[in-house]
């Protein structure tokens, strides 16, 4: 499984630098594009992407995310409410690792 990374290029050149080689750099008008695709990616285990783009989506396609387990999505930084990786990570496990 591999780490996916979508965003605008502010967002992805960090990634970029440690090394992730699934990387999408869009702007707004090709974001929910390079979504879809990535969900489709067998080789994707875990998509991260800013809040604000995630806020960004259609509405269908924002709950087909939040449903999603394999890949798992993970949200950094925006000024809306953020995926919770302990939450996401019991979702696709089945259990809380934490307890």
């Amino acid at each position: 499984m591999e780490l996916a990374v979508v965003g605008r290029s502010e967002f992805v050149t960090g990634f970029r630098l440690a090394g992730v080689r699934k990387i999408y750099e869009v702007n707004d008008g090709e974001l929910e594009a390079a979504v879809h695709r990535i969900l489709e990616d067998e080789e994707v285990g875990i998509l991260v992407m800013h809040g604000d783009d995630l806020n960004k989506l259609p509405e269908m396609l924002r709950n087909t995310i939040n449903d999603s387990v394999e890949p798992t999505i993970v949200t950094l930084g925006g000024s809306a409410q953020s995926s919770n990786l302990r939450e996401k990570i019991k979702q696709s496990v089945g259990v809380d690792l934490w307890k």
